[in-house]
């Protein structure tokens, strides 16, 4: 099991992971940031039923809504977190969106984004589960 941050959250907030105040989750794998919703994001949405996906090689910008998720209760964006270009996306979320909600650290990862430039200024674990808990 993964270490977490947020045991008072009670939701998993991975340690290795850096956050944006977007309630996104970016992993640095060689250059290509992995980037998925957050548990804590994908559980007040409720179950995602659709997931509309970038093509690759779409160019982003920090800042830019790069995917629309849609809930029963909601229709929600995913903001970058990093700039550069969208080298892959997860067919699997998109086959079958539920995917973010029961592995949203593993299987349900969203996209993996080439950066560009500077390393974005993100959160980490204890950061992130210390906004949630403000949220609550």
């Amino acid at each position: 099991m993964a270490s977490t941050a947020a045991e008072s959250v009670s939701l998993d907030v991975p340690d290795h992971l850096q956050y944006s105040a977007d309630h996104v989750w970016v992993e640095d794998v060689d250059g290509l940031a992995v980037i998925g919703l957050t548990e804590y994001a994908a559980s007040q949405m409720g179950e995602i039923v659709y997931v509309d996906l970038p093509e690759t090689d779409t160019p982003v910008r920090a800042g830019d809504e790069i995917v629309e998720m849609e809930s029963a209760k909601t229709v929600q964006n995913l903001i970058s977190p990093v700039e550069g270009t969208v080298k892959y996306v997860n067919q699997a979320v998109s086959d079958d969106p539920q995917v973010i909600n029961n592995d949203p650290y593993g299987e349900g990862w969203i996209l993996k984004i080439e950066m560009d430039g500077d390393e974005p200024e993100l959160m980490d674990a204890d950061q992130y589960a210390a906004m949630v808990r403000r949220a609550q």
